[in-house]
This record gives C-alpha cells, sequence and structure tokens, in this order.
C-alpha cells in the first residue's frame, strides 16, 4: 500500500516536468506581448498546421498602466490585480483564445507573475489596465485584495528595502526587485490567493505555466502553492494530468541561488545556454562549433529532462537578465537562424522559439536606451493587431521569427527526430560541424571563413532529400538544394561560407 502511495506521488510530482504537447509536438514559442485574437488565429493557420506544441503568453492579468511618454512592455510585470484584462485582451477573449488554440491542438502556457506586485513608486489611483483602484504607498490592493500585511517589507533586512547583494540569498528572496513590492508568500493567505488566480486559468483550459523571478522565491514557498493547483481540464487532457511547470532562474555561476535548488517544482529555465552558443557561433574568445560535441550537461549545464531552452528571450534580447552581447537576436539574422536550427537539432532540454517586435534601437555608450520599448501600438497605446504579409511573413512592426522559413521547418525537423539518438557527429577542428539524429535527420553548418565540402554519414536511408534550410519539399520537387543519400548512408554536402544560411538540414519526412 505505501509503494502505490509513494509512486502516486512521485508519478504527481514529475507529471510537472511534462510540458503536455501533443506526441510528436516537441516545440512552443513565445508570442511576445501579441494580442489573444491573434494568439487564437494563429494557432488556427500556421501553428498547428506546423506542429507547434505551443504559445507560451505574456502575462493575463490587470497591470499597472505606465506613459514614459509610451506604454512600455515592462509594465505587464506590474501586477495590481489577478483580473484577466490587459492590452492583450479581456477575459472573454482570452477563454476564446484558449479553447480554439487546444481545439487545434496547440496548448496555452501563461507568463506568471506572482513574486510581486507592482513597484513601491506607482503611488494610486485607477492607472490600471482593468481601471481597479490601488494604493502602493499603502500596500492596499483591494482587486485582490492584499493589504500591508502581504508583503516582505519587515522581512527585508536591507536599509533601502531592495536586493543590494545577490550574494545574499535572504536578500534575494525578501527584498524588493528593482522595487516591486515583495510579496509574503510564507503566509498561507497569499499562497491561497496566487493558487487562486492559477487555477482559474487552469478551469480555462491551460496547459502550464512560466514562473516569473522564481529565483526571487523560496523554492519551498513556491511548492507550498503550487501544490494547490488542481489538476488540467479534462476537456483537453487525460485525467490527472498536472500543469508543466518551467520557472525563471538567471543562474549563470557565480551567485548564492542555484537552478537545481528549483528541481523539485517542475523544469527551469537554462539561461547558460543561450549565452554559450551565442558566444560559439559568434566565434569570441577562441570558441568553435567543434566545440560542442558534448553540448548539454557536458558544457555543466542543468539535466536536459529538467531544462527549458532558448536562444534568447525577451529579456537578454534587450540585455536585461542574464543578457549580455554575446546573446543571439533576429538583429543578427543570419547568425540567429544557426544558433536557433541548431537548438532545435539537437536532443538537448525543452525548446522554446522566441518571436518579437521591432523596435527603434538608439545606443548611448554601449547601452540600447530604447530597450523598454513597448509592443507595436496606436496613439492611443492600444496594441496594434498582428498583420501577414502575402510572403507570410509579418507586419505592422512584428518580426515572428517563428514563421521564418528556416525556423518553422526545424521546429518540424525536431517532431520528425523526436527520441532519436545524437549520431554520426563530425567537425573540422574549427566551425564545421554535422551530426545526425538516428535514422531520421541530419545536419550539417559551415561557420568557417571557407567553403565546405565532405562526403559524410548521414545515418539515413538511401534517396534524394529536399534541404529544409534552402527550401523545402512541396509535393514532389524540392524547392532548395537537393541532397542525394547513398546504399552506405554517406552525402556529399558543399556549402558555401558567404551562403544567405550556411547549413544544411535533412529529415524522412522530406524525402522525395
Amino acid at each position: 500500500m505505501w509503494i502505490l502511495i509513494l509512486l502516486a506521488a512521485l508519478e504527481l510530482c514529475w507529471a510537472q516536468y511534462s510540458p503536455n504537447t501533443l506526441p510528436g509536438r516537441t516545440s512552443i514559442v513565445h508570442l511576445f506581448e501579441w494580442r489573444w485574437n491573434d494568439i487564437a488565429l494563429e494557432c488556427e493557420r500556421y501553428l498547428a498546421p506546423n506542429g507547434f506544441g505551443g504559445v507560451q503568453i505574456s502575462p493575463p492579468n490587470e497591470n499597472l498602466v505606465v506613459t514614459t511618454p509610451w506604454r512600455p512592455w515592462w509594465e505587464r510585470y506590474q501586477p495590481i490585480s489577478y483580473q484577466l484584462c490587459s492590452r492583450s485582451g479581456n477575459e472573454s477573449e482570452f477563454k476564446d483564445m484558449v479553447i480554439r488554440c487546444n481545439n487545434v491542438g496547440v496548448y496555452i502556457y501563461v507568463d506568471a507573475v506572482v513574486n510581486h506586485m507592482c513597484g513601491a513608486a506607482a503611488g494610486s489611483g485607477h492607472y490600471s489596465t482593468c481601471g481597479s483602484y490601488f494604493d502602493s504607498g499603502k500596500r492596499d490592493f483591494p482587486a485582490v485584495p492584499y493589504s500591508g500585511w502581504d508583503f516582505n517589507d519587515g522581512k527585508c533586512k536591507t536599509t533601502s528595502g531592495e536586493i543590494e547583494n545577490y550574494n545574499d540569498l535572504y536578500q534575494v528572496r525578501d527584498c524588493r526587485l528593482v522595487s516591486l513590492l515583495d510579496l509574503a508568500l510564507e503566509k498561507d493567505y497569499v499562497r491561497s490567493k496566487v493558487a487562486e488566480y492559477m487555477n482559474h486559468l487552469i478551469d480555462i483550459g491551460v496547459a502550464g505555466f512560466r514562473i516569473d523571478a522564481a529565483k526571487h522565491m523560496w523554492p519551498g514557498d513556491m511548492k507550498a502553492f503550487l501544490d494547490k493547483l488542481k489538476n488540467l481540464s479534462t476537456e483537453w487532457f487525460a485525467e490527472g494530468t498536472r500543469p508543466f511547470i518551467f520557472q525563471e532562474v538567471i543562474d549563470l555561476g557565480g551567485e548564492s541561488i542555484k537552478s537545481n535548488e528549483y528541481f523539485g517544482n517542475g523544469r527551469v529555465t537554462e539561461f547558460k545556454y543561450g549565452a554559450k552558443l551565442g558566444t560559439v557561433i559568434r566565434k569570441w574568445n577562441g570558441e568553435k562549433m567543434a566545440y560542442l560535441k558534448n553540448w548539454g550537461e557536458g558544457w555543466s549545464f542543468m539535466p536536459s529532462d529538467k531544462a527549458v531552452v532558448f536562444v534568447d528571450n525577451h529579456d537578454n534580447q534587450r540585455g536585461h537578465g542574464a543578457g549580455g552581447a554575446s546573446i543571439l537576436t533576429f538583429w543578427d539574422a543570419r547568425l540567429y537562424k544557426m544558433g536557433v536550427g541548431f537548438m532545435l537539432a539537437h536532443p538537448y532540454g525543452f525548446t522554446r522559439v522566441m518571436s518579437s517586435f521591432h523596435w527603434p534601437r538608439y545606443f548611448e555608450n554601449g547601452k540600447d536606451i530604447n530597450d523598454w520599448v513597448g509592443p507595436p501600438s496606436y496613439e492611443d497605446g492600444s496594441t496594434k493587431p498582428v498583420s501577414i504579409n502575402p510572403d507570410t511573413t509579418c507586419g505592422n512592426g512584428w518580426i515572428c521569427e517563428h514563421r521564418w522559413r528556416q525556423i518553422r521547418n526545424m521546429v518540424i525537423f525536431r517532431n520528425v527526430v523526436n527520441g532519436q539518438p545524437f549520431t554520426n557527429w563530425w567537425d573540422n577542428n574549427s566551425n564545421q560541424v554535422a551530426f545526425g539524429r538516428g535514422n531520421q535527420g541530419f545536419i550539417v553548418f559551415n561557420n568557417d571563413d571557407w567553403n565546405l565540402t565532405a562526403t559524410l554519414q548521414t545515418g539515413l536511408p538511401e534517396g534524394i532529400y529536399c534541404d529544409i534550410i534552402s527550401g523545402q519539399k512541396e509535393g514532389n520537387i524540392c524547392t532548395g538544394i537537393k541532397i542525394h543519400v547513398h546504399g552506405d548512408g554517406t552525402a556529399y554536402f558543399n556549402i558555401s561560407n558567404d551562403a544567405e544560411d550556411p547549413f544544411v538540414a535533412i529529415h524522412v519526412s522530406a524525402k522525395l
């Protein structure tokens, strides 16, 4: 009897590591700052047909409205209440999005901001996305409700009330992060209000949560509110399915708080992934792609089954939150596509693709002073819809990297090779590398300053394959390069160092 109880408890715990995506769908996309109506459309017209498993959305709850003179992206991370109204849409639009996306097998993952409320200096009034009253000075948020009893002001030991030393784990978890009012999650009332909010989202049909600022919460306090969460809706998920949990913990080494402290609650964001991959692909500090042979745990990353990985995210593409100039973004499109291609081909971690909007970069003293700019908006501050151009790219200031042919086709590649071993590694001791995924797929990169010409063992069945980077298979033709795999599994590759995309990828679903 006790063994059965223990097994059930273990199954419940491990369930939070499963993304709950449909079988054969292995990646999600972060549609940063998109409106709910646009996400619903994108699920139906693009994400489902192209094998995306889900969408990470921006925080859906009521937040502070900031005018600086335009509304910044970071206002979404200053909660006023847990009511579902934001510039992405109201509660009925949110429900419609979840239902429509779930119905085509593309699930919704909510960015949950539960460590804090708005900034201490936000003031008082009704300038919030639902119009709820609040008074940050009095710690009064009646729409939740929270009062002065529900914050960590008395627990923080710094004179400023702010985090002053990131090597002091008590400061990091009990003091204010950039003035944001830190919730007292040791109190059962606060835990219950957080769980009530998340359970409302589960009732609507979401599949899981990215926990924002998890590093700033005690793992035990997080476990306490996560344990209060319901199982997912049986309308779309099997009975007893737990919500997928992945926690934002920035751990580049050198600080007192470590990612592994949070493994008991679910997966964790591996921030070293994008920082290191960017350094390698940029060829900084003598790094070479040949060094990627033992990529993953061999680079001191967390275990693959605990990791959520990404080349960039909404913070570090702006130089915030484990940023640094090594991070690859859409601004460096050629290198970026190689980075995302490598991530989606490699078996390590659960992958998330970024989808961004354009902002007018302006540098002073090496810093982008426009890194605060919010999504494409009208003069009244409302967010512009995502328009789709005739060539299927996006307009209205939206970048939509997930719609770039190379990235979309690599999402499909990852689905095709899912579960296959990492095989047939080859490198030239420099920046030309190749590897396979069992007998299902093979990818070759040329990041050197000279052409790649090589006959390589692909591990694939004999036949003619369409390269899915320069084009794709359409009917019985390849719109890009053709690769002939011989009976012994070898194929000849010729990749120019000045090609628009100096890599080639083939898989068995793109075979003529």
